[in-house]
């Protein structure tokens, strides 16, 4: 499958670059004029998945956070969120509702289960040490314009 469009962002693990990853993810969308709900999905998808690495992956420390999304000609949208941080030593286990590794923070341990609830797939791969990629799909139209 081919490609009508891609884009790749790379932006400081700070609180306030999770809604400029919002509103990246919705500029690079609109063209396909998704309904509100759609957008909706796909904006907090991407705000879980930045904010897991702000807060989880890199901490106090901060670090850089990789967005990259690709539009194929089919219309399905590939999102990725990359971090160098801290990783994930249990995926399985991190992906259960309400696991956090941050309980006296009141975290609710809910990011992956929301991700999963607004996308069509989502994909973990992690290296303890080396930092995570979260990989999400959500197929938009029946069939994109072409170009």
């Amino acid at each position: 499958m081919r490609f009508i469009n891609h884009m790749r962002l790379q932006f400081d693990a700070r609180p306030e670059n999770e809604s400029f990853a919002r509103v990246a993810i919705s500029a690079f969308t609109v063209h396909l004029n998704p309904t509100l709900d759609v957008l909706s999905d796909l904006r907090t998808a991407v705000s879980e998945a930045v904010t897991n690495a702000i807060v989880h992956a890199y901490g106090e420390k901060g670090g850089q956070i990789i967005l990259e999304a690709a539009i194929r000609e089919d219309a399905l949208l590939l999102l990725s969120v990359r971090d160098y941080g801290c990783g994930i030593e249990n995926i399985d286990r991190a992906m259960q509702p309400f696991f956090t590794t941050q309980p006296e923070k009141e975290r609710s341990g809910m990011g992956f289960s929301v991700m999963q609830s607004f996308m069509d797939s989502v994909q973990v791969t992690s290296s303890p040490g080396e930092g995570t990629c979260v990989q999400m799909e959500k197929k938009l139209l029946a069939t994109a314009p072409q170009q």
